[in-house]
């Protein structure tokens, strides 16, 4: 049967921190993708990465967590075009859960929670913390052209403001869902799972 696919963005340049952000180590010597792969993948079983061509050391790394890597020529571009590529790679999909490689905080319950969500029938499902809404974002298959078709750096936000109304928010009390690294500022004042960090 089908299922929840989770497909983790990273494919970026990481221009604000000065270097490649996604290989830099956590507190406990994770590297930060590293870490937000783990989780996803132990929120969804079948979990795909999409990442540059020349992304070779972190192709490697994710591989090696047991995500199926995906190569988009095309996310240089903007991460709608990285988005596609990994719906692409998984059309069969009920639905997918959509996570950032620089948020390594995020818990696996949350990610869980939302998975379920669209599992159970919700078209679009995300969380918050402290009122504001967060990631991962889940889409439900329904979603597969309009995702399909993407491109661009808005990702999917589009589909996301004009379907509002449609959008299940888990409240939640995981502030990772939150925390992202742009800045090596940003990559010290996380705050791990479990206390770490």
């Amino acid at each position: 049967m089908a299922s929840i696919v989770g497909l983790l963005l990273a494919a970026g340049h990481g221009r604000r921190f000065g270097g490649d952000k996604l290989l830099q180590p956590l507190a406990d010597g994770t590297p930060v993708a590293v870490a937000a792969a783990r989780a996803l993948k132990a929120a969804c079983a079948d979990s795909i990465a999409v990442l540059r061509p020349e992304q070779d050391a972190l192709a490697a790394l994710l591989e090696a967590e047991g995500l199926r890597v995906v190569r988009c020529a095309a996310a240089r571009s903007g991460m709608g075009y990285s988005l596609a590529a990994g719906v692409a790679a998984s059309r069969d999909a009920r639905g997918w859960l959509v996570a950032l490689a620089d948020m390594p905080c995020i818990r696996v319950a949350t990610l869980q929670a939302v998975a379920e969500l669209i599992g159970g029938g919700a078209a679009l499902a995300a969380p918050s913390y402290a009122g504001r809404r967060g990631h991962p974002v889940g889409f439900a298959a329904r979603w597969r052209d309009a995702l399909l078709a993407l491109e661009g750096d808005e990702g999917a936000r589009a589909i996301l403001e004009q379907s509002r109304f449609l959008l299940h928010v888990l409240e939640t009390d995981d502030p990772g869902v939150l925390q992202d690294v742009d800045s090596p500022a940003d990559l010290a004042a996380l705050r791990l799972p479990g206390g770490g960090g």
